[in-house]
């Protein structure tokens, strides 16, 4: 494995491939909590410990566990079940440690489990047959990209709420027609790698 592969991994994971905005995977949260700019941080670092972790614990029970027992049939399940026992860890450290972060984020935290940037993630590490360092930069790579996609988002989507705009577009879609947009500027990185 080389530098250059790794680094490609990277920048496609962030930019090309991008979970909410090339994907569209991990809408629910980008959508839903991306109204401040802190809120969204919190949001991302959220996804991104669960992912990076995720991505490690499925990769060794894929493996060591369902490939040796013959069972690579229960994937999804084990995966769902190893991305919810790490939502509730990270719930209740947030919950612990950031108060005010755990009452912003609301639903959205436990939602981490459903969300399916996370369950993709997973299953992507796999099919594409990564390797533990391919898959850690890919899952770093996919955090940093959903935690870009968030946070900008929020940083618009706070600006817009000081903009006069017309009646007809404040709130929902305003905040949808900017995701589209979004989305559109990110397809410019599909020629990168």
């Amino acid at each position: 494995m080389s530098g250059s592969s790794i680094f490609i991994i990277l920048v496609s994971a962030i930019f090309v491939n991008n979970f909410v905005l090339s994907r569209f995977l991990g809408i629910c949260p980008f959508l839903g909590v991306s109204k401040q700019v802190e809120t969204a941080m919190g949001m991302g670092m959220a996804v991104t410990f669960v992912m990076a972790m995720a991505s490690i614990i499925t990769y060794v029970a894929q493996r060591f566990i369902l490939d040796k027992l013959r069972i690579e049939y229960m994937q999804t399940i084990v995966f769902i079940l190893v991305i919810a026992s790490l939502v509730q860890l990270v719930e209740m450290v947030i919950q612990k440690t950031s108060y005010s972060l755990y009452q912003s984020l609301g639903v959205y935290l436990p939602l981490i489990t459903t969300n399916c940037a996370v369950l993709g993630l997973t299953l992507l590490n796999i099919q594409n047959d990564y390797n533990l360092v391919e898959l850690i930069i890919h899952a770093i790579g996919a955090a940093i990209g959903f935690t870009l996609a968030i946070v900008l988002f929020a940083a618009i989507r706070e600006r817009m709420e000081l903009s006069d705009l017309p009646l007809a577009f404040k709130g929902f879609p305003i905040a949808l027609i900017t995701a589209s947009l979004m989305s559109l500027a990110f397809m410019g990185f599909m020629g990168l790698v």
